[in-house]
């Protein structure tokens, strides 16, 4: 049977025809199609001749996020209390530390709080559970005590969401796409948590030994569709799912790059989109940043360029500069502040 991926032609200009259609509720719009097949010519179509159960998913209203409403672009801020990550490991760890840089993303504009007590970077080593616990959930009772900005906790184990959560976690953000514990799928849903759903292909410390993939964006695709038949089934409400591609996990730079050149292809799947790219290694390549922290203006080109393609929100450690650009960006492409 022949399987058929559906890509919106992204708007952003201010004045709209009147065939236009809004994307997913949102900031952007699109009127024509790019019909996709693997290994096969791709074709355009006008919005209108799409099926209409095709439709309704590019256009439906994506909703709430622990109550952050998604019809513009929001930010989640990175809060590593690590002390390996890739760029800013050490430097966060402690809860008073933690709770000052916290303080301060939600002052700078960040819409969420991401914890999370385990480095995923390429070539990193799984934590015990009872570690994991100890460096995250003294830090989210200390930051819930003291604003009341959403925090999420970063975390493939259901007994650190668990812990995290009676500390004041909103909800969970799974790296491994709700693959690496059976366990967790099942307590978030009974607590009726919103989830980030990640596509990485391998573990952390194997998956850039050398990732494969037949066609990345048609394999990540598929992905998400399996991940989110078998959470549905788990209890959790569609609605509530949030699909992360998985920039650098387990791909290499052509396979970030066609995939963020694909982008609107996921918002067929009918969830709101998490783009992850905030100083990664392909920016420090291609841009010649060699020192994570110099990659905040090649992570906001490419944050900006997601937006551009209707993503909803953005994971980032820079949360001060990026506000201000996507500031910028949306005043520029809608003619008004």
């Amino acid at each position: 049977m022949t399987k058929y991926y559906y890509r919106p032609l992204v708007q952003t200009a201010q004045k709209r025809p009147p065939e236009a259609v809004s994307l997913a509720g949102g900031h952007c719009w699109f009127t024509q199609v790019e019909v996709l097949q693997r290994a096969k010519e791709s074709c355009f179509v006008p919005a209108a001749r799409l099926p209409e159960d095709v439709l309704a998913r590019l256009k439906a209203n994506r909703a709430p996020i622990a109550g952050i409403g998604l019809e513009t672009p929001r930010l989640m801020g990175i809060l590593n209390v690590t002390p390996d990550s890739f760029s800013d490991g050490g430097r966060f760890t402690g809860a008073a530390v933690a709770l000052q840089h916290a303080k301060a993303m939600a002052h700078s504009g960040a819409d969420i709080i991401d914890i999370g007590g385990e480095s995923t970077r390429p070539g990193a080593h799984e934590v015990p559970r009872e570690a994991e616990i100890a460096r995250t959930a003294p830090v989210i009772t200390a930051i819930r005590s003291a604003i009341e900005t959403p925090i999420s906790i970063d975390t493939r184990k259901a007994e650190v969401a668990k812990a995290a959560c009676e500390a004041g976690a909103n909800m969970v953000n799974d790296v491994s796409g709700f693959t690496f514990d059976t366990a967790l799928a099942p307590f978030c849903a009974g607590r009726d948590l919103p989830v980030f759903v990640m596509h990485s292909q391998g573990q952390p410390d194997t998956m850039q030994d050398n990732p494969l993939y037949e066609d990345v964006v048609f394999d990540v695709y598929d992905f998400f569709e399996e991940r989110l038949d078998h959470l549905v089934a788990a209890g959790i409400a569609r609605e509530r799912i949030v699909i992360d591609p998985g920039i650098g996990f387990g791909k290499k730079i052509e396979h970030n790059l066609a995939l963020l050149a694909n982008l609107s292809v996921f918002h067929s799947l009918g969830c709101a989109i998490l783009l992850g790219v905030s100083r990664k290694g392909f920016i420090g390549k291609i841009g010649g940043a060699e020192d994570p922290e110099a990659r905040m203006p090649g992570s906001i080109a490419v944050g900006l360029a997601g937006v551009a393609q209707g993503v909803q929100l953005l994971r980032v450690h820079d949360v001060a500069e990026t506000k201000q650009a996507l500031k910028l960006w949306l005043a520029a492409m809608r003619g008004d502040c």
